[in-house]
């Protein structure tokens, strides 16, 4: 792994996907191919945000990511 990775950066480059999921147009495909792409750009919009919203640490070369998936009026914890 290069040295100069920065896991705040990678989380950011997530964090633009999102964005870029939420935002972007449905192409012109109709019937089940319609309902498969929205689907998977659900999926696709949950996956790239919880990574935009996670804290990455690397120690001794092991990239951590946390995230917190409790509901937002989940007592805080450790």
């Amino acid at each position: 792994m290069p040295d100069q990775f920065d896991p705040q950066a990678m989380v950011e480059r997530f964090r633009n996907r999102a964005d870029a999921v939420r935002t972007r147009g449905l192409p012109p495909v109709e019937g089940p191919d319609r309902e498969r792409f929205k689907k998977q750009a659900q999926t696709d919009f949950m996956d790239f945000a919880m990574l935009a919203d996670a804290q990455a640490t690397i120690d001794d070369g092991i990239l951590t990511l946390r995230i917190d998936l409790r509901p937002d009026d989940a007592p805080a914890g450790p």
